[in-house]
């Protein structure tokens, strides 16, 4: 070989040997900076892990919240389900008070006959289609005075018969969808 040749030689393994120092020089300052990234102080630590334990928290009561509101708005559904019959019912039931009176009116000639039982067919039908919803006529006559379900208009003196607290007349029926007063009866009571 010649000596050009030796000297490139050497300077090429001088410049790869260089090269290999810096690399390994280089690659052990990014481990040590990324060891020391990794390594953090105690207190940021316990920092994050506080932030962590606060996030849960929060995430478990926003989720408790909208479990709640759900269950809200599904009994809110339900209940406007079972009670949305009401408004129509209570508009109903002075026209079943006009037709029970029409059907407890005594009438002469078969024509007028016909008409009541027109009337008492209406009446039926009404009352069927009330039933369906859940609107059920509040039992009072004889029935002990309940002041959410009856509404003393007057008072008679008690007797053997009519014990006092005891609904002795109905003036006007009431009617109640489910557990829902729509109207209360209108009744005389014993005292």
């Amino acid at each position: 070989m010649s000596d050009k040749e030796k000297n490139a030689e050497e300077v090429e393994e001088t410049f790869s040997a260089e090269t290999n120092e810096n690399e390994t020089t280089e690659d052990s300052e990014i481990l040590e900076q990324e060891e020391n990234e990794n390594v953090q102080p105690v207190s940021e630590v316990e920092d994050l892990k506080a932030q962590l334990n606060e996030m849960e928290d929060k995430y478990l009561r926003a989720s408790a919240e909208v479990s709640n509101m759900n269950n809200r708005f599904r009994n809110e559904r339900e209940t406007l389900q079972k009670y949305r019959s009401q408004d129509l019912g209570k508009k109903l039931l002075p026209a079943l008070d006009n037709l029970e009176r029409a059907v407890a009116i005594e009438v002469e000639g078969e024509q007028n006959e016909n008409l009541k039982k027109g009337v008492e067919m209406t009446l039926e039908s009404l009352r069927f289609a009330m039933q369906e919803e859940g609107i059920e006529e509040i039992s009072a006559e004889g029935e002990t005075f309940d002041p959410t379900l009856h509404q003393a208009v007057q008072t008679v003196p008690a007797t053997e018969k009519h014990p006092a607290e005891t609904v002795v007349q109905v003036l006007q029926k009431g009617y109640k969808l489910y557990d829902r007063v729509l109207r209360a009866s209108m009744v005389v009571v014993a005292q």
